[in-house]
């Protein structure tokens, strides 16, 4: 099987064909999920939880998601790895996220994913603009959980959805290849995802992600 490309996704996407993606920590697994045919793999800050049992994901620094994007590159070469800015390392200023973006590629990640909406389309523009792919992350975002007061389903009402979707289009319009929707209602997925030109990336968010 071919390796999963960006330009793979995108036709996945016009041609309204589904693709997997599921979070990966290790050698192991990553090399199990790949021989399942599994498209592309995420290594989440989520490790803070899963992995460090931390009680959010705000303990997670560079090193760690690179120590983990690392273990994942060498259990698999097919499929697509995006490694996740984590909680200090890119809303400083778009400098710093290319500087720890650029740690992350260099081990083994072939795109980064960060959180935030049109406040952080600018950081995705620089990336993007330099060679690196981004994933952006909207809808809940575990890394703002303190300041959304706690892990709470997002973009349930008029002014919420209507927001959600204009950082959806601002990340698009930044470069961003992919967007990950996070405890949204199915509905307003689904509406977002038909609106975008980039594939759409569902957790808690229905079945009519990409």
């Amino acid at each position: 099987m071919k390796p999963t490309t960006i330009s793979l996704l995108q036709k996945c996407k016009q041609e309204k064909k589904r693709f997997a993606t599921i979070t990966a920590y290790d050698y192991s697994f990553a090399k199990l999920f790949a021989e399942e045919g599994i498209n592309v793999m995420l290594v989440g800050d989520s490790l803070g939880m899963t992995v460090q049992g931390h009680d959010s994901t705000l303990p997670v620094t560079v090193e760690h998601i690179a120590y983990h994007i690392a273990c994942v590159a060498r259990g698999c070469s097919r499929p697509l790895i995006i490694g996740d800015l984590p909680f200090g390392s890119f809303q400083e200023s778009p400098q710093a996220a290319y500087r720890n973006a650029v740690t992350l590629m260099a081990a083994g990640a072939q795109m980064v994913k960060l959180e935030g909406g049109v406040e952080m389309a600018e950081t995705t523009r620089f990336l993007t603009s330099r060679g690196i792919p981004v994933c952006a992350h909207i809808g809940l975002t575990p890394q703002s959980v303190h300041q959304l007061g706690g892990y709470r389903v997002q973009g349930k009402d008029e002014a919420g959805a209507a927001q959600l979707l204009a950082d959806a289009l601002a990340h698009q319009d930044a470069g961003a290849a992919l967007i990950v929707l996070e405890a949204i209602p199915s509905a307003l997925a689904a509406s977002v995802t038909a609106k975008l030109a980039i594939a759409t990336i569902g957790i808690g968010a229905g079945k009519e992600c990409s």
